[in-house]
């Protein structure tokens, strides 16, 4: 069981003293370049699906 309090005693004392957490700007400039390239890749993975569906309705006699 000291095992155990010991951890959390040193996980604690890390996420306090250790990890240099970002600021509020930085937090928000971080989210919006990853909401933005979320976006872009959304975009060419439905771009590439439309070209696939157009290929393969083309190639079977369905368009």
């Amino acid at each position: 069981m000291k095992k155990i309090i010991n951890y959390f005693k040193d996980s604690y004392n890390e996420l306090v003293y250790k990890v240099s957490w970002p600021s509020r700007p930085e937090l928000t400039s971080s989210a919006v370049i990853v909401m933005i390239a979320s976006i872009i890749m959304a975009l060419v993975v439905w771009g590439v699906d439309s070209i696939f569906d157009r290929v393969v309705k083309l190639l079977y006699g369905l368009l």
